[in-house]
């Protein structure tokens, strides 16, 4: 049964040659879906199999996240904008699968999320705050940083938001900016930690 979903970039020139890649068994790499720019969607592995698209990695305790999560691939580079179409397909895609395995907008991931340090798709010119509006992902809060903000708060934080996966504390700064503040910089400052509703946990 799965419990999350988990959304990547291809990063490669093409839905068709991302479709190739993702079918051919020599690469060993597998999603449940494929999302054209122009939305088509392709289902490439059924819903209750397992495919190999997360690796190495976590979210909120879940370390075998092949096993528990569908994995969609997004038409995109890594450095474009997601256009319209593909966006509205998502949105549809994901909102099914919600619907049809009970999955909370909380288990909605990014692949950067579940492995910091190894992995920034669907990278910073993904469009969470969409889904979140919608109630596709879990919301960020607005809340406020400490004036001195200290590493272990910070990661106390992230791993309630459902940053588990044993990294660093660049890698996971790295991961929750992708998320929220993709074009943040530098050290660790107050702004990091508004997402993560501190006072909440």
């Amino acid at each position: 049964m799965p419990r999350y979903i988990v959304l990547h970039y291809t990063a490669m020139t093409s839905a068709s040659a991302a479709l190739e890649r993702l079918c051919d068994p020599v690469h060993e790499v597998s999603a449940h879906y494929l999302i054209s720019q122009q939305g088509e969607v392709y289902s490439l592995v059924d819903e209750d199999r397992r495919a190999w698209h997360a690796g190495a990695g976590a979210w909120a305790g879940q370390h075998d996240m092949n096993s528990h999560s569908i994995g969609i691939e997004l038409d995109n580079d890594g450095r474009s904008p997601f256009p319209e179409p593909l966006m509205a397909a998502l949105e549809a895609l994901v909102a099914e699968i919600l619907i049809r395995h009970d999955i909370p907008p909380e288990n909605v991931i990014g692949h950067s999320d579940m492995a910091p340090g190894r992995k920034i798709d669907p990278g910073p010119r993904f469009d969470w705050a969409r889904l979140e509006a919608q109630e596709l992902a879990r919301p960020r809060a607005h809340t406020t940083g400490p004036d001195v903000p200290a590493a272990a708060e910070f990661r106390a934080l992230a791993q309630a938001f459902g940053y588990s996966a044993d990294v660093n504390d660049a890698a996971l700064l790295e991961a929750v900016r992708l998320r929220f503040r993709p074009h943040a910089r530098g050290p660790l400052v107050s702004a990091d930690f508004g997402p993560l509703g501190r006072g909440e946990v």
